[in-house]
């Protein structure tokens, strides 16, 4: 058999159970006031940010365009004849300057010419004075063959001397450079050779061959300083 409930106890319970979930509901609320504070204040500050960007923007805006529309200083309108004076002044300075330089250039080359040509006689008398020595020996050796002829001396020693006075020579004008210009027997070379005269072939195949060197011609470093004087074959 079942205890009866005591009305009293039941309606204690029903009491705080009420107030339980009274309490629990107003806890949430307080909850999600405070989220949805936090939420605003956030939009707030995030609105203050972009307001004051925003301001920053519109203030540097603003002062481009008053710079942009600062007066500028208006330049001096020139008449014609002003506009002539300042190129004639134009043409005068360029004209001074190119003067300069041309007084300039002419006597750099001036100094130029006089250096060279001092350079050129001073080298053209060193090379003789070298040629010069050289051929000394030759002019003693002339000398003391023709003292030994004086003397009457025998004639093949004298002649064995000139012939080795004569080789020394060749063989010093061939140390400087001067070659002899082959002509006897050779095809007439107007480049080379000089007809002083023309006889007939002693054979046919003579014609139109040097038959005869009256002068020997010579060179100097593949240069001709003498033509060799011939007698040409026809």
């Amino acid at each position: 058999m079942k205890r009866p409930r005591n009305s009293t106890y039941g309606n204690l319970y029903t009491a705080m159970k009420f107030n339980f979930f009274k309490d629990k509901n107003s806890r949430m609320k307080k909850k999600d006031h405070k989220e949805n504070t936090k939420v605003e204040k956030d939009k707030v500050v995030d609105l203050n940010t972009d307001n004051q960007i925003f301001e920053e923007d519109v203030e540097a805006i603003a002062s481009e365009k008053e710079e942009q529309e600062l007066p500028i200083e208006e330049l001096p309108v020139l008449d014609e004849k002003q506009l002539l004076e300042v190129k004639v002044a134009e043409l005068e300075s360029a004209n001074k300057e190119m003067t300069d330089k041309y007084l300039r250039l002419s006597a750099e080359f001036d100094n130029y010419r006089k250096r060279t040509l001092r350079e050129r006689m001073e080298l053209t008398k060193t090379a003789a004075e070298s040629v010069m020595l050289d051929i000394l020996p030759v002019a003693d050796d002339f000398e003391r063959a023709m003292q030994s002829i004086e003397k009457g001396m025998d004639f093949e020693a004298t002649k064995e001397g000139i012939l080795l006075i004569y080789n020394k020579f060749e063989e010093f004008i061939k140390q400087n450079g001067i070659t002899e210009i082959e002509a006897t027997g050779k095809p007439f070379d107007t480049d080379l050779h000089e007809a002083l005269t023309k006889i007939p072939a002693p054979s046919e195949d003579m014609k139109g061959k040097i038959v005869d060197v009256i002068q020997k011609g010579y060179c100097l470093n593949d240069k001709v300083i003498r033509f060799a004087k011939v007698v040409v074959g026809e």
